[in-house]
């Protein structure tokens, strides 16, 4: 089956690649052109312009786009609506908002181009694991990819998720859980490591692993983090967020969900961010006003890594507990 690739950053390469290898067709665009070649070497066509595109692609076309989400997306999406004829399908395989899906869906249904969008999860690992993909779209346009699909997921990995924008929904509300499961697992091992056992945190990893209730191909990657670096030294502990998170928390607030596990995990981050937060100065000024507490100097921070670390109290002797 004939496809066009547009955008070939980490996860569009290996998209491309993988579709290569089950014998898929493959015309391929990008901005710069070195990165069409190099697909090329792997057998995909490679194309300078969007026009080009378009031309080597037989009618009725497909193309997918795989593009950071908002400005980049839009900006060839509208792009592409003057260049291809109704029929046609573009397929939105980037982490948009569904709602722009939505909103996309209907420009190009005014050219009589249909649209679905679709949700990837796979990272670097999905070229040789596949790529789990939540789908939205009307049902012929579907199954007119399937093929494409089943090349591009494990078995049973992909969903058709209802209209458009099902697939970039069912694909945020994914990201927010993973936001949560890998806040989770961070505070954990950080509880292991303050402790007085210290255990090696890769073979905790790897033994959770082994039919633990929280095992997990994060925990797997988190194993393989750990036997690199044991204590992370070589990574700064500020953590980015690409949006999804965010637009979770956003839609439960607009739905009346509770999803306090996935809005700490969001809130977490943008602490990492932070060095000397406003809040905690305030925090600590407000201790010093109401009951005396000490303050330390700004720049003479003496920080400690745990309070009372290095002695196990039983949890008898803790105030208010009595023993059982």
């Amino acid at each position: 089956m004939q496809i066009g690739l547009v955008g070939l950053g980490r996860m569009g390469m290996n998209m491309g690649r993988r579709w290569l290898k089950g014998g898929h067709e493959v015309i391929a665009y990008n901005r710069t052109y070195a990165k069409s070649e190099e697909l090329a070497a792997d057998g995909a066509k490679p194309a300078k312009t969007l026009q080009d595109l378009v031309k080597a692609l037989k009618a009725p076309r497909i193309v997918w786009l795989m593009l950071p989400a908002g400005a980049a997306t839009d900006e060839h999406f509208t792009e592409l609506l003057d260049l291809l004829a109704p029929g046609d399908l573009i397929v939105d395989g980037g982490n948009n908002h569904y709602k722009e899906d939505i909103l996309h869906g209907e420009r190009a249904g005014k050219k009589k181009i249909n649209f679905m969008d679709a949700g990837v999860s796979g990272g670097i690992w999905g070229l040789n694991i596949g790529y789990c993909t939540m789908v939205g779209g009307d049902a012929a346009s579907v199954k007119r990819l399937e093929p494409l699909l089943n090349t591009l997921a494990p078995k049973d990995g992909w969903l058709h998720c209802g209209g458009v924008g099902g697939g970039h929904f069912v694909k945020m509300v994914h990201n927010g859980i993973e936001y949560g499961m890998m806040q989770a697992y961070a505070e954990g091992f950080e509880i292991l490591q303050a402790s007085p056992y210290k255990p090696d945190s890769q073979k905790v990893a790897h033994l959770w692993n082994q039919g633990s209730v929280v095992r997990s191909w994060l925990l797997e990657l988190a194993e393989d983090a750990f036997s690199k670096d044991p204590q992370l030294a070589k990574i700064a502990g500020y953590v980015e967020d690409s949006g999804e998170g965010r637009w979770t928390v956003q839609q439960a607030i607009d739905t009346g969900v509770a999803a306090p596990v996935i809005t700490a995990s969001i809130f977490q981050r943008f602490v990492s961010r932070q060095e000397d937060p406003f809040s905690f100065r305030l925090l600590a000024a407000l201790r010093n006003e109401f009951g005396g507490h000490a303050v330390q100097a700004a720049g003479q921070v003496k920080r400690e890594t745990s309070a009372g670390a290095g002695s196990i109290e039983p949890a008898s002797a803790a105030k208010n507990v009595k023993p059982r």
